[in-house]
């Protein structure tokens, strides 16, 4: 009977930081960890982009930087070649090091929706109540539209069957729809995709339901 929140919920939550939009964050030629690295070849220091990838992974890092940097010097257009190849390998290890698949760089300006855009403005400024006010807006409407629901179908149900599983329906959805939003908010922010992601962003789809 388990429900699964929604994706705008999910992203708007920041849970898993969640999958798609954000995995496609980190995928963009204009992410994060794209612009570690070009700050890092520019500089030619690996060290801003080795917190992007786990401590096993470092030393294959180190080694494709190092070709990255040799190949790079041959000539403009070998430079263009051995840093996408660079971006290539650090996108893919990161991806790797949460468990997450890698299906090739993606381009740069890609819209992500609110969430992600918000959360990095306000790391940049310290001012959290920009997010705070996106996440409210989404988490509202859903909430008050289901607990009105359930307070309605509740006080008009009769001992007709029907009306009373439409009463039951719409009090199991607000349930399912709160204890959702809180283990999405209260189950850390794990990085992932597929079965690791199902596991955190949406636990209720492989829990039982506590009887009614």
């Amino acid at each position: 009977m388990r429900k699964r929140l929604s994706p705008i919920l999910l992203t708007a939550l920041l849970a898993g930081l969640s999958a798609l939009p954000l995995g496609a964050h980190c995928d963009a030629l204009d992410g994060p960890v794209v612009v570690a690295a070009k700050a890092a070849l520019a500089k030619g220091d690996v060290n801003p982009v080795l917190a992007w990838v786990k401590a096993e992974d470092e030393a294959q890092i180190r080694a494709a930087f190092a070709r990255t940097l040799k190949v790079g010097a041959l000539s403009p257009e070998a430079q263009e070649l051995a840093e996408a190849y660079f971006f290539e390998t650090l996108v893919r290890i990161h991806r790797a090091g949460e468990g997450a698949p890698y299906t090739g760089l993606k381009p740069a300006g890609l819209d992500f929706g609110p969430a992600i855009p918000a959360a990095d403005k306000a790391l940049a400024s310290g001012d959290m109540k920009p997010v705070f006010d996106l996440m409210h807006g989404v988490l509202k409407p859903g909430l008050e539209a289901r607990f009105k629901e359930a307070r309605a179908t509740r006080s008009q149900a009769t001992p007709d069957p029907a009306s009373g599983r439409k009463a039951v329906a719409a009090y199991v959805d607000f349930l399912h729809y709160v204890d959702g939003v809180y283990r999405a908010a209260a189950g850390g922010g794990a990085h992932a995709e597929g079965a690791e992601a199902e596991g955190q962003a949406a636990p209720a789809g492989n829990q039982p339901h506590h009887q009614h």
